[in-house]
């Protein structure tokens, strides 16, 4: 038995901006999220990186999360 998937919508992407993305794909559905996986990836690279280059008394003790809660 599989079970259903329920797509959570982020409230701070409005229908103009998925329409964009998809229409930037033409289309294809598989392309528009292997290309935001591929930003999502490429962000945390980023993210590790600068986390790695600031000393903990500029970020005052604050360090990145890598998942949303």
């Amino acid at each position: 038995m599989s079970a259903a998937v329920t797509p959570e919508r982020n409230p701070t992407a409005t229908d103009d901006e998925l329409a964009e993305v998809i229409a930037y794909h033409r289309g294809d559905m598989q392309a528009a999220i292997c290309t935001l996986l591929a930003d999502l990836r490429h962000l945390r690279q980023q993210l590790a990186l600068a986390e790695g280059a600031m000393s903990r008394g500029m970020a005052r003790g604050w360090r990145p999360t890598y998942d949303r809660d």
